[in-house]
């Protein structure tokens, strides 16, 4: 009997944010790869504030004091770096502000980031919203 995958084979590992890592991978240096690689590195911090990842509170603090620094070595437009740092310490707290703080890095961005990585974004904030209906 044939499997689809062999016995030794491992399961793919998940990748939430293919599409925006693609895009940093991609763009020119400069404006559009510093911001797509900016809101990547802030998308992954929001992503461990959903319940389902269950990491701590001051393990998500500790992880956005070390990124605020990365943060500033990017070269980013004013209005995207104030959202951007916004978005990471948000991702200390709770899901109902990373996803207020994740729309407003989506509306800043918008201009900078291709349409899959947007939708990434948008399935993001649409997550984060369900989590904060259900408690």
């Amino acid at each position: 009997m044939l499997t689809s995958s062999p016995p030794y084979g491992l399961a793919p590992t998940p990748f939430r944010f293919g599409a925006l890592a693609a895009l940093a991978g991609r763009a020119p240096l400069g404006g559009r790869r510093e911001v797509a690689l900016a809101t990547f590195l802030a998308a992954r911090l929001v992503d461990d504030v959903l319940d389902e990842k269950g990491l701590a509170a001051p393990v998500r603090v500790e992880r956005a004091k070390s990124e605020r620094g990365r943060l500033s070595a990017l070269i980013l437009p004013a209005p995207v770096r104030l959202q951007m740092a916004r978005l990471i310490d948000s991702s200390a707290g709770g899901a109902e502000a990373a996803s207020r703080a994740l729309r407003a890095v989506i509306a800043v961005t918008a201009e900078f980031l291709d349409r899959a990585a947007r939708l990434e974004l948008e399935r993001l904030a649409e997550t984060l919203e369900a989590q904060t209906l259900v408690k």
